[in-house]
């Protein structure tokens, strides 16, 4: 909203200093600094109404050391990142932008089922909360929505690169950057691959079988893709919600990274540099990210151990959504299980301790468990590891995949 303010009062009175809100940085910049204030005055009041109305948080006894103080710590803190996020996104970014739309609407649908799925628990005190098959629909819901959103929508656009390397710098010399794409844009399923030389992959690539036309008929592959990611990489922020700071860290470095990758393929001079695909106005989405960033990390603030509220499914719900989302529009989501090793691992120790579980115990009529616990951090915790240790070490991986998301770029 501000940036169209002082865009008019910059075109109709030439209010000096009112240009600045042209910078993608420096709104970005604001965009952090509002979203780190509204969390640390909002999440104290907040937290305090929630301690009032004791809306606590309801802890089973699974053995683990420390749980049990836990007990009535208040929960939907979620509603604090929320707010930091949403706000600086709706003041600073370009609301007019199709991706930054895309966003707001991933965070609130995902937020309210989150919080719904806590209202449930905490105020009618059904600790099942929603059913988790709604849950799903739900988050079908948006995948599906996303994916038609960029499929069919004519704003979603990219920029090729032109094939042949020596004439590319031989332009460049002569006309500049921007000549090394070429100037049609236009709809695409191409997506990033990476250690890959030639980086891009096309869905419709898995249609060639069809015949002629195949391209046409690339929705049937990659809205079931969108769909699959965004469920996975939110249930896998959801599950990583089980020590202090643990998802909430993770979801701050994961921010940082997509937010570096945002900028560069949204920057014609930098993704030409990096030889990576342009996409013109995702640029815009570093505001969103740096809002995202801000509120995860002023959280932390609330949520590091011990914690004085706990996220619950509104924050983790909306976290995962955000970040698969995000990782979609900028066509780096084949980057995901790099960047988003911690998700996957959580997510993976529960997929393998489920299904042996049930394995051994229809063939020798008793169950067995490959981890002490899970999710993984569970298992760590179990072995008698301290949650701030195991949280730390987490969050140092995090920032390891981080770093080879990032060297993806140039290492093929």
């Amino acid at each position: 909203m501000l940036y169209y303010l002082f865009k008019y009062l910059d075109e109709t009175f030439a209010l000096p200093g009112a240009g600045v809100f042209e910078y993608i940085t420096f709104r970005a910049a604001m965009a952090v600094i509002t979203s780190l204030i509204i969390s640390l005055l909002f999440g104290k009041r907040w937290i305090d109404f929630l301690n009032r109305k004791q809306v606590g948080e309801t802890i089973r006894d699974l053995g683990l050391e420390g749980q049990l103080e836990k007990q009535g710590t208040p929960t939907m803190g979620g509603l604090i990142i929320l707010a930091a996020i949403l706000i600086p996104a709706l003041l600073f970014a370009k609301l007019d932008n199709i991706y930054i739309q895309l966003m707001l609407f991933t965070t609130v649908w995902l937020g309210a089922i989150g919080f719904l799925d806590d209202y449930i628990k905490v105020f009618k005190k059904n600790k099942a909360g929603l059913p988790g098959k709604i849950k799903i629909v739900a988050q079908v819901v948006a995948g599906l929505i996303v994916g038609l959103v960029m499929y069919y929508n004519p704003a979603v656009v990219v920029r090729e690169k032109q094939k042949a390397g020596a004439e590319i710098y031989r332009t460049l010399e002569e006309k500049g950057p921007s000549s090394a794409f070429s100037f049609e844009e236009h709809r695409s399923t191409k997506t990033t691959i990476p250690f890959f030389k030639n980086n891009e992959f096309d869905y419709a690539v898995l249609l060639k079988w069809m015949g002629d036309g195949y391209e046409k008929w690339a929705f049937l592959v990659f809205i079931p893709i969108v769909i699959f990611i965004i469920v996975a990489v939110s249930n896998g922020a959801n599950l990583t919600d089980g020590m202090d700071g643990l998802a909430t860290g993770t979801s701050a470095i994961i921010g940082v990274t997509l937010g570096i990758l945002a900028w560069v393929s949204g920057n014609i001079i930098f993704a030409n540099y990096l030889n990576i695909m342009y996409l013109p106005d995702v640029g815009e989405l570093t505001i969103f990210i740096a809002a995202f960033v801000g509120a995860t990390v002023a959280f932390l603030w609330f949520n590091t151990y011990p914690a004085q509220v706990f996220m619950g499914d509104t924050g983790s719900l909306a976290l995962g959504g955000v970040i698969a989302v995000f990782a979609i529009i900028i066509r780096k989501e084949l980057l995901i299980p790099i960047l988003c090793g911690i998700f996957l691992a959580e997510s993976i120790s529960v997929i393998l301790q489920v299904s042996y579980f049930k394995y051994t115990k229809k063939k020798f009529g008793e169950g067995k468990r490959i981890f002490l616990m899970a999710p993984l951090h569970h298992h760590y915790q179990k072995k008698g590891y301290p949650e701030p240790k195991i949280v730390m070490r987490f969050l140092i991986v995090g920032i390891m995949l981080s770093v080879l998301t990032i060297i993806t770029l140039k290492l093929r």
